[in-house]
């Protein structure tokens, strides 16, 4: 029974990430490349056994969300990752 309600954790929280990444604009194939994928199968796990999904799910809840995400969510930073590759790629910053 333990494996089954670990497959639903997983299902419900690949949900949520999907939902995140389309409330902040970021795109999965951007995400997938971040540090050669390994920062993608990293968020996932992230979210996989997160704290906080109560906490994200209000996020995601509310009709505008606010700011905050960093208070709850252990892959801001990886969102925000996923936004400067962006920018990167189309020349808006200098790349390291």
């Amino acid at each position: 029974m333990a494996e089954l309600a670990y497959s639903d954790r997983v299902r419900r929280q690949q949900k949520r990430m999907r939902e995140m990444m389309g409330r902040l604009n970021v795109d999965p194939d951007v995400a997938a490349g971040v540090d050669g994928g390994l920062a993608w199968y990293e968020a996932q796990t992230k979210c996989i056994f997160c704290a906080s999904p109560s906490s994200c799910a209000d996020w995601l809840a509310a009709s505008e969300p606010g700011r905050g995400l960093r208070r709850f969510c252990p892959n801001a930073l990886f969102f925000q990752d996923c936004h400067a590759e962006i920018l990167r790629y189309r020349g808006i910053v200098p790349t390291d």
